[in-house]
């Protein structure tokens, strides 16, 4: 087979994972030339990263809910309220930092089980139960900052979670305008990442699974380290990485290395696949249930906390409408709304391509209304992707 037509078969069986990808590709060439270059600048590309982060923590753990064949509506204003909360608890308790974050990520899962709890227990529809979380939470937020409206967040180190930047290395001279712990990072993360890439390889060898040819398996690598590069080198040309960056990125490889490599993973997607199957073979349908939403609530209490970061204080609105964004950012990602399909890292890519059409369509001037237009008519293409793929598959 030439190398043209495996790339096209290769194309065409992995359609759903490439898909994003090529439709990311797609929306920022059109901005970079219709803005003259300024949305690839090394300033908006760091502003969109620490944009989408607080969408792409609630995408991640949105899209393992969907996978189980569920909903969850109060992930929004449960944001918002943690928040508040912990704002409250930087300025009127006086607790520090150190002890803030893990505070208020506790109070997530526990949010997080009490939605379970009225699932799994009660058998409650996820969408009814969270539909009431939704409007708990949304008086919960407003009551907490039914005195001052807004509260400011003076707490240099708190904000600097969603304003600041990784400390550059002390290497006067060297590269100058560029931010070298970033670069470094970034040859760090391309050879770990080529590494694992072999490692994969050789393994599925050794089980006879199928694997892409050599030629391809070296085109597909190359062309991984120069996309990396390139985004490294823009974010490198600004401030370099952010520290929003960081949480999401790590956020990300936890839950991709949770959801591919261990037992839960699989026992999630067993569930998400067939939930009577899974429950007949020895896996708790309940106990899954629990850790997923448990799980969806702590990555609320993190994204409220991102935005709170980031406007260096809690409003009466935040949290509006995040819910939203997540489902769609974990729908243009490739999840299934069937259930059992659906990547981390897909939704990932999802939150950025939701996110890059907002900026883009800002820097454009382009209208509130036409945005939202534009938005609602991506996610219908993404869920009609999804129907396709799947009847093709089928």
């Amino acid at each position: 087979m030439s190398f043209f037509k495996e790339f096209l078969t290769l194309l065409k069986k992995n359609i759903r994972d490439y898909g994003m990808y090529i439709a990311l590709f797609v929306i920022m060439a059109f901005f970079t030339i219709a803005t003259d270059g300024i949305f690839i600048s090394s300033r908006n590309i760091s502003n969109l990263m620490n944009q989408m982060g607080y969408i792409a923590v609630l995408a991640i753990g949105m899209t393992l809910v969907i996978v189980i064949r569920h909903i969850d509506l109060s992930v929004g204003y449960l944001a918002g309220f943690l928040g508040a909360l912990a704002a409250i608890a930087l300025t009127s308790w006086n607790l520090p930092v150190l002890l803030v974050i893990p505070l208020v990520l506790i109070f997530g899962v526990a949010a997080g089980l009490i939605a379970a709890v009225t699932i799994a227990k009660f058998g409650i529809p996820s969408f009814v139960a969270t539909l009431a979380g939704w409007l708990i939470y949304r008086g919960a937020l407003l009551r907490a900052t039914l005195k001052t409206g807004t509260i400011v967040i003076p707490n240099d180190t708190f904000n600097a979670i969603g304003n600041g930047y990784i400390p550059d290395l002390p290497l006067e001279g060297f590269l100058p305008g560029t931010h070298k712990l970033t670069l470094l990072l970034g040859i760090i993360g391309a050879v770990l990442l080529v590494i694992s890439e072999i490692r994969s390889r050789k393994k599925k060898m050794a089980y006879d699974f199928e694997v892409l040819s050599k030629n391809m398996f070296i085109v597909k690598t190359i062309f991984t380290i120069i996309l990396l590069g390139a985004v490294t080198y823009v974010l490198a040309g600004y401030n370099g990485l952010s520290w929003t960056a960081v949480i999401v990125l790590s956020v990300t490889l936890i839950y991709h290395f949770l959801t591919t490599q261990t037992f839960l993973g699989r026992h999630i997607y067993a569930v998400g696949g067939n939930p009577e199957a899974a429950e007949l073979s020895g896996i708790s349908v309940s106990k899954i249930t629990y850790v997923v939403f448990g799980s969806m609530g702590m990555l609320s209490a993190l994204s409220g906390m991102l935005f709170a970061s980031r406007l260096q204080s809690a409003t009466t609105t935040a949290g509006q409408g995040f819910e939203l964004d997540a489902i769609a950012a974990a729908y243009v990602g490739g999840v299934s709304s069937a259930g059992g399909v659906g990547k981390v890292t897909g939704s990932l890519i999802g939150a950025i391509v939701m996110m890059s059409l907002t900026n883009g369509m800002n820097l454009m001037g382009i209208d509130i209304s036409t945005q939202y237009i534009v938005r609602g008519a991506v996610l219908v293409a993404a869920v009609v992707f999804d129907v396709a793929t799947r009847k093709q598959r089928a």
